[in-house]
């Protein structure tokens, strides 16, 4: 058998190629959209991909399932499960609890696992030509290593009230279908560390169902379902706005895209007319490089690991867009946009003097002079780390404005006074200040060491 695990750092997010070296032939497990790198895989490993499955409609990424099928031919395994409120509406072989996907000498057994979302299913499996005994369990959102799927997504992202409580116990129910596998079979989970599926999940890629029944907090309440659904529900992070937007898209028809765009560096006329189209543009340098110099109204999301992220809650799916970027990081951005399915991207600039035209700056402020204007009535303090960053200690007399949600809470924000913003150490507050110059805001400042220098300083904290 042949295996190897794909993992997209940006969105945490794993995928799987399995294959059956006899027969040449090969499924992969829940894909990316920018598929070069399975075809290239199967390439190296002279496999031909014939088999693609899902664990589930997917909510925090664009799954390439189609993409792939459309280049190799291959068939789309994917859950009927979940009633008919969660079907996929494009033809696909449909799957179902006890069913079997064959790929050579291996085999997937289907078992439905509801409860991050009605669908949702975990393959069992065997690599028959060694044993007739399960091997591996991709668990997709379900069980990953250390926690659960978060079950408050439909609710949250697709408005299906009162879908996370029984989500919950549908979780809780499912729980047994994980613990009465033999403890020797790996597990493989659909996310890693830093992925919001979740609320607490392990670093590592992988873990064994035994490990996960002595360490995973999910499995150490008994019959208790009550506890477990508590805990389960309580804590869990922001939802990212653009989740709503993926499980539509995953669902339904829509437009494909089998290789990775290549995108043109515009002119200074093309630049111009951006400007003077108000058009959206995004700029990805670093925050030292923005807050020296950026075009106006430009909203500063650098181009690194939470890219995707902040990019999914702060950029329209209705609205073309550009991007500053050098033209070398242009590809790697483009396939962190189109894993989230933002797609129109116009061009880029990679040098913003050509715009001729005046450059905007952002002010920095040290931690001393934070301290000096906590002192003054006339100025406003907000933190723009999330909700449950902020409960767990922050700077006394400065508000929680989360980044995700910023744009539908600007009238929080006084216009009349000096406001000053800070995150954990910089970089989402240089979002945040983006945002707000480009709705008005001009007189706002950046404590850029936020909260860990704070910390890091011994300086008092609150927590509520």
């Amino acid at each position: 058998m042949f295996f190897e695990h794909v993992y997209d750092k940006t969105l945490a997010q794993a995928s799987y190629i399995i294959g059956c070296q006899k027969t040449g032939e090969s499924i992969v497990i829940d894909p990316k959209r920018d598929i070069d790198t399975y075809l290239e895989i199967a390439k190296q490993n002279n496999l031909k991909i014939t088999h693609i499955a899902e664990t589930h409609i997917h909510a925090d990424f664009l799954a390439g399932t189609r993409e792939l099928a459309e280049v190799t031919g291959a068939k789309m395994f994917l859950s009927d499960e979940g009633g008919e409120d969660w079907q996929y509406e494009f033809a696909h072989e449909g799957v179902k609890n006890g069913d079997t996907i064959k790929v050579g000498n291996v085999t997937l057994k289907v078992i439905h696992t509801p409860g991050h979302t009605p669908e949702s299913i975990s393959f069992l499996l065997t690599d028959h030509p060694a044993s007739d005994k399960p091997v591996m369990l991709f668990t997709g959102d379900f069980v990953f290593v250390g926690d659960v799927g978060r079950p408050d997504l439909l609710e949250k992202s697709a408005g299906k009230k009162g879908s996370q409580l029984q989500g919950a116990e549908d979780m809780f129910k499912s729980l047994p279908l994980f613990s009465n596998q033999p403890e020797y079979v790996q597990v493989w989970p659909g996310h890693g560390a830093g992925s919001a599926c979740g609320k607490s999940l392990g670093s590592v890629p992988n873990s064994t169902v035994g490990y996960e029944l002595i360490r995973n907090w999910a499995f150490q309440f008994g019959e208790d379902k009550e506890a477990f659904v508590n805990t389960l529900l309580d804590g869990q992070p922001e939802a990212p706005k653009y989740f709503s937007m993926m499980k539509k898209l995953n669902k339904v028809e829509r437009k494909l895209i089998t290789t990775v765009p290549q995108h043109k560096s515009l002119s200074t006329e093309a630049i111009k007319s951006a400007l003077e189209n108000n058009l959206p543009i995004i700029d990805t340098r670093s925050r030292e490089e923005f807050a020296k110099g950026h075009l106006p109204n430009s909203i500063h999301i650098e181009g690194n690991k939470s890219f995707p992220n902040w990019a999914g809650w702060l950029i329209s799916y209705d609205t073309p867009f550009i991007l500053v970027s050098e033209s070398e990081k242009m590809e790697d951005l483009t396939r962190k946009l189109m894993r989230i399915g933002l797609d129109d991207v116009i061009g880029y600039i990679a040098d913003i003097n050509i715009a001729q035209t005046e450059l905007e700056t952002s002010e920095i402020i040290s931690k001393e002079e934070f301290k000096s204007y906590l002192k003054k009535e006339d100025t406003q303090f907000f933190d723009v780390r999330n909700v449950s960053e902020y409960k767990n200690g922050h700077i006394k007399g400065v508000e929680n404005l989360f980044l995700g949600t910023i744009t539908d809470n600007l009238g929080r924000v006084d216009k009349n006074k000096k406001t000053v913003i800070h995150c954990q150490s910089g970089a989402r507050a240089s979002i945040a200040e983006s945002v707000l110059a480009k709705n008005g805001f001009k007189n706002v400042l950046i404590y850029a060491g936020g909260f860990q220098e704070w910390t890091g300083d011994n300086e008092p904290v609150v927590k509520s």
